[in-house]
């Protein structure tokens, strides 16, 4: 794990810069150590995310919380993915013209899936290895899909805050029977871009005892602030 960059930001909170394996990540740290950790997930593009990113990082560290995102597979200056690349684009122009895109869901997600998710284990072995950091660690965000696979094979996790703002394969939510983490899920209304009734369906499939499911009015991007704040007491709840 080699670190490339730091910056002290607000809060006493240590952003460092680093790869692993070829993975461009960040990760930040609270001034009191050692510090549980959070997996922070997001749909692709570290650079863009980085602003969003920092704060949620930042609201962590004031709370004595750790965060590390990474970027994923064929994200951001990382090598393309032709057929993922593909994939994508041939998901959106199903999207404009209103056809069915389960298949190509199929193509877009699972391989994407099953190269990002050893890649957050290797993550984790390198932050744990961190004096800094001394676990228990949960996962915040998504691709949801990704984060269904972690919370089902990773059992460092603990907790898991879900975003069901993208598509899934619908196989993906027989594999959410096997998740019995505690669970956060988020879902906005009106997103766009999401099946809600397939987010309804994977939130009932969920194993999980304790799992929660908040739902808000508005687009992909129109979160209210309240919904983080509430995400961030599950957090503390299970972390500290």
């Amino acid at each position: 794990m080699h670190f490339t960059s730091e910056q002290l930001l607000d809060g006493g909170v240590l952003e460092r810069e680093f790869s692993i394996e070829g993975i461009p990540g960040i990760l930040w740290t609270p001034s009191s150590a050692p510090a549980p950790l959070i997996l922070m997930g997001h749909p692709g593009n570290l650079g863009k995310m980085r602003h969003r990113l920092r704060g949620r990082a930042i609201q962590s560290g004031t709370a004595g919380l750790a965060s590390v995102s990474i970027e994923l597979p064929g994200g951001g200056d990382r090598p393309s993915i032709p057929e993922l690349e593909q994939a994508r684009a041939d998901l959106h122009n199903a999207i404009e013209e209103g056809r069915p895109v389960g298949e190509i869901v199929d193509r877009l997600v699972v391989p994407l899936i099953e190269k990002a998710v050893p890649e957050w284990q290797t993550t984790l072995d390198a932050v744990l290895e961190l004096p800094e950091i001394c676990g228990p660690v949960a996962l915040s965000g998504g691709p949801i899909g990704i984060g269904i696979r972690l919370a089902r094979v990773e059992p460092r996790l603990v907790a898991a805050g879900l975003f069901a703002g993208s598509y899934v394969p619908h196989a993906m939510v027989e594999e959410a029977r096997e998740v019995t983490i505690p669970l956060h899920v988020l879902l906005q209304w009106d997103d766009e871009g999401n099946d809600r009734q397939l987010a309804f369906d994977l939130f009932d499939a969920f194993g999980s005892s304790e799992k929660t499911l908040q739902a808000n009015l508005g687009g992909h991007t129109g979160i209210p602030a309240f919904a983080g704040e509430d995400a961030a007491r599950f957090f503390a709840r299970h972390l500290n």
